[in-house]
């Protein structure tokens, strides 16, 4: 890894901002909690993640006596937002990885299994080894699945191998991929990068991966005989029209190759080979008529390339009727109010984290602020109230623009910029602090979350 030696003195100097900013997040006075609620209700949790987990840790305080059971069959958690720095070379794969029963309250049930069925109208899951789980609110908090099989040609044992990485496979996929990334701007080259074009966790981390790799290119001396190439879904880089012109800028500046609407269809391993499509285009004209251009078909040739693959709910919610049916088809996030994140058809049913059907939030930061209104709501129902919590979009993705500056962005459904520490952290601009708070902040957080402390 690169030496970062010039950077001490103001890693040093913000050090003490950067954990008093974490004590902040993690000791702030929590609003008294209420006095547990009695109550025989059967509460299934689809979903160990850190969705799953803090919303248990939380339930188990407010409900005494409630039947609470959680289903997921995986055994290691994993803590996602440290796959960018373990793809960095900055952390070892094991920084990602924990005992999934680590995290788990006692009083809550564990089956180490997965959900085969759900039937909203029976109110009952099937797990994959036939186990009936019958409950009286169900909480969906899955996640989402990669869908690896949509991209032509590429295989998991593909990864570290041939130029070829895939941060978001897991904590040893992202290892193989600095790897392959190191070898990469030792060398220089074509360095490929792009998004799917579906909704996906942490929209902002093809970003960062790309301005990561700049870097190393910078640090090491190769910059100059290489090429970034961004290949946008679309015709914007980020969903915030503000942030979006920011990156907009940054790209121009450093010189990245942006090439509009190319969604990944197909890799070609031995021939270093991207291949994309490109959308019909209509565009209205002046006199008021219509051009239509077809779809085409493109590729672009690249010595390293990382792979992201479109993101759906997994099958199970897909086929359980939960979906939307008129909003993202393909995908099959649930339909639940924006507000409430409850179900619009099945009010016994709530969800937290990426499976959401909502205009934003697929991010850790998004958890944190989701589980509490969820608690809100189900303890009201429980107690034959109506909940008042009201969940506004909140998302975050820290920016990482080279290895020791971020832009900590935060915003709300309407796009509007929601910073925590307004007059400290000035969203936009590449800070070390913004760095620190991703480095050394951020898994602090997320662990009290985990255990309903955040």
């Amino acid at each position: 890894m690169s030496d970062l030696k010039d950077f001490r003195p103001s890693r040093r100097g913000f050090l003490g901002l950067a954990g008093g900013a974490a004590a902040l997040s993690l000791s702030a006075p929590a609003p008294a909690r209420a006095q547990a609620i009695s109550t025989k209700a059967k509460i299934v949790i689809l979903g160990a993640g850190a969705a799953g987990t803090g919303m248990a840790n939380r339930l188990v305080e407010r409900l005494e006596g409630a039947e609470i059971t959680i289903l997921d069959g995986r055994k290691q958690h994993w803590y996602q937002p440290g796959f960018t720095l373990i793809a960095s070379g900055l952390k070892p794969a094991g920084y990602s990885v924990s005992g999934t029963g680590d995290w788990l309250p006692k009083g809550v049930k564990w089956v180490e299994d997965y959900a085969a069925n759900i039937d909203p109208e029976a109110q009952l899951v099937t797990t994959q080894g036939g186990e009936k789980l019958a409950y009286d609110y169900l909480i969906l908090a899955t996640g989402l699945s990669l869908d690896w099989a949509a991209i032509e040609g590429f295989s998991l044992d593909q990864v570290g191998q041939n130029g070829i990485g895939a941060v978001y496979a897991g904590p040893d996929y992202a290892e193989a991929t600095w790897r392959a990334m190191d070898a990469f701007t030792t060398k220089g080259g074509v360095g490929l990068f792009g998004r799917p074009a579906t909704e996906m966790k942490c929209a902002g981390a093809p970003l960062k991966y790309t301005f990561i790799t700049d870097d190393y290119l910078r640090r090491k001396g190769t910059r100059a005989a290489s090429q970034i190439i961004y290949a946008a879904n679309n015709e914007a880089l980020f969903s915030v029209p503000v942030v979006n012109e920011k990156v907009k800028l940054l790209f121009t500046k450093r010189g990245f190759d942006t090439r509009w609407n190319h969604i990944l269809t197909g890799i070609d391993a031995g021939a270093k080979t991207a291949y994309y499509k490109i959308p019909e285009k209509r565009v209205l004209n002046p006199d008021g008529t219509v051009t239509v251009t077809g779809e085409t078909t493109t590729s672009i040739a690249y010595d390293f390339t990382n792979v992201i693959p479109p993101q759906r709910a997994p099958k199970v919610v897909r086929e359980s009727g939960l979906s939307w049916a008129d909003k993202w088809v393909d995908q099959g996030w649930i339909e639940v109010d924006q507000g409430t994140l409850r179900h619009l058809r099945y009010p016994n049913v709530f969800g937290v984290g990426d499976i959401n059907g909502v205009p934003k939030g697929k991010t850790a930061a998004s958890v944190k602020w989701q589980i509490p209104v969820v608690e809100d709501h189900l303890v009201a129902d429980i107690a034959g109230r109506e909940g008042t919590e009201v969940y506004n979009g909140y998302t975050s993705c820290p920016m990482i623009t080279k290895i020791g500056r971020a832009m900590l962005i935060e915003f709300d459904y309407k796009n509007n910029l929601t910073p925590s520490f307004p007059g400290v952290i000035a969203p936009l601009e590449e800070l070390w602090i913004s760095w620190l708070m991703k480095e050394i902040a951020l898994k602090p957080t997320y662990n009290a979350m985990l255990r309903g402390k955040a």
